[in-house]
């Protein structure tokens, strides 16, 4: 099956994405939906150079969606029907338990004429932190909500060491509140290793964001 990518750049979106080729299935695109004044995606925020750095280094074309937020759903159904024009018989999200999101991206599926398909749902939380070490993607840690978790997790990759300090913070092992958000750099599905460079630290209000570009 040809399917559509709904991609964060995220460790979770990156382990759907691994297993829907893992089981023999052929992605013609990455959605990603893009704040249109910043240039960066929503939620990681991945600046469109770094986004189209990504394409190459997946090998999987990207398909940008920008918007000011407030036509968010619109532009997700727009990049859906240009995947769709590519082949696309299904979309594919990584979304783990959040019924409310899952039925957001059913309905924007809905409306595109495309099957959802969440290959993580229901999937135990720790586990799908091991898998994605284990199968070696190396995960960076871009942002920290300070509220629950320590700065300097900032720019750290998700390992052992800092996956022992998210569990005795008493958080959801997975991120999924927006409590870190990664960006996966390297792993099984990428032909080479993502070009990036770190900066500085930067703080804006409960978060601590490390610069990559």
């Amino acid at each position: 099956m040809k399917f559509v990518m709904s991609y964060s750049c995220g460790k979770d979106s990156t382990l759907a994405l691994h297993k829907m080729i893992a089981t023999g299935h052929t992605p013609v695109g990455l959605c990603v939906i893009s704040d249109k004044d910043a240039g960066r995606s929503f939620f990681h925020g991945v600046d469109q150079d770094m986004l189209q750095r990504y394409a190459e280094a997946l090998k999987i074309p990207l398909i940008l969606c920008p918007t000011d937020g407030a036509n968010y759903h619109i532009a997700m159904e727009d990049g859906l029907c240009r995947a769709i024009a590519k082949g696309a018989e299904a979309a594919c999200f990584g979304d783990i338990d959040i019924a409310e999101n899952r039925k957001w991206a059913e309905e924007r599926c809905t409306n595109a004429g495309l099957t959802a398909l969440f290959p993580l749902w229901h999937n135990d939380r720790r586990a799908n932190v091991s898998e994605v070490i284990d199968l070696g993607y190396k995960c960076l840690i871009k942002s920290i909500n300070t509220d629950f978790l320590p700065a300097d997790l900032a720019g750290k990759f998700l390992d052992a060491d800092t996956v022992k300090i998210i569990s005795e913070c008493g958080i959801d092992i997975c991120g999924e509140n927006g409590e870190y958000h990664t960006i996966v750099v390297d792993g099984p599905i990428f032909h080479h290793p993502l070009p990036y460079t770190t900066g500085k630290l930067l703080r804006i209000g409960n978060r601590a964001i490390i610069e990559v570009f």
